[in-house]
């Protein structure tokens, strides 16, 4: 680029995670309280809503991706929430085991899970410092 182009991040559009089965990972973010914003079977996508955001989570399928563990490098998505620690306790409930217990950050507490092809999702809440969370 020279010196008088530029270009400026506006936001999000869509964070895109593959998955080896499109029913199966609809089923399990679902669980992990997503809700399905819409579906497209033919074209092998789903999105999945993340607040009143337009951006959410997009499962995009690979039919070649089977079941693993977390590479141990895997990026992560981390999400906002009221409360971290809650979340994991609804997350054990609804039978999606955190990777760990929910740890401190600079900012508050935050709990990770994976779903079945290794994607980390991150539940992060801003109780330590209220005056940057989501209102």
């Amino acid at each position: 680029m020279s010196d008088d182009e530029s270009y400026e991040l506006l936001g999000f559009d869509n964070v895109l995670l593959p998955v080896g089965d499109l029913g199966e990972a609809v089923a399990w973010y679902e669980r992990a309280g997503f809700p399905v914003g819409f579906r497209l079977d033919e074209a092998g996508i789903a999105v999945l809503k993340v607040g009143k955001e337009t951006p959410g989570v997009l499962l995009r399928l690979d039919e070649e991706l089977s079941h693993r563990p977390p590479p141990w490098a895997s990026p992560r998505v981390w999400l906002e929430v009221r409360d971290a620690r809650a979340t994991a306790e609804a997350l054990t409930t609804a039978d999606i085991r955190p990777l760990d217990e929910p740890f401190s950050t600079a900012t508050g507490w935050t709990v990770e899970v994976a779903d079945p092809w290794g994607n980390i999702i991150g539940f992060t809440d801003y109780c330590k410092r209220p005056e940057l969370r989501r209102v």
